[in-house]
């Protein structure tokens, strides 16, 4: 069984990013990171990565001040009470963002071509892999033992 307050991501993946809270797509995620690192139970998955990065900048949060509250050891539904006493964005916004998040994938040529090295290393042949949720959750799969 996953223990969600005290996540061991050497044991198995976070949620995956398309998972909400809030309307926040990748929170879940955020968050099983942010308790994993406190634990020191985080394996190879980074806390405040490029994706998190992006949350942050969004909601205008600090990630360390995330990671302070995270050692409270408060529930999901505690965490984004943070999260909306820390943010002044709307309903909409946050539609708006969850969407391009759901769909972001690489915008130069360099992140194009390391985007396809990732894929032909993890899945050769497929060709369903078009942004950074999908390949997160084919690494997840693959990583933990499964076969893209």
């Amino acid at each position: 069984m996953l223990k969600l307050a005290n996540p061991d991501l050497t044991q198995h993946p976070p949620r995956s990013p398309r998972v909400q809270l809030g309307g926040y797509v990748h929170l879940p995620r955020l968050l099983d990171k942010a308790r994993a690192t406190n634990a020191g139970k985080a394996g190879e998955f980074h806390y405040n990565c490029p994706l998190d990065q992006h949350f942050f900048s969004f909601t205008g949060i600090n990630s360390e001040a995330m990671l302070e509250e995270a050692k409270k050891g408060g529930s999901d539904s505690e965490m984004l009470a943070f999260v909306r006493t820390h943010t002044t964005r709307l309903p909409s916004e946050i539609a708006a963002w969850s969407l391009w998040m759901r769909t972001h994938a690489p915008g130069r040529s360099e992140g194009h071509q390391w985007f396809s090295e990732v894929i032909k290393t993890a899945a050769e042949g497929r060709d369903d892999i078009f942004g950074y949720f999908d390949l997160l959750d084919l690494d997840d799969y693959v990583t933990f033992g499964g076969k893209g």
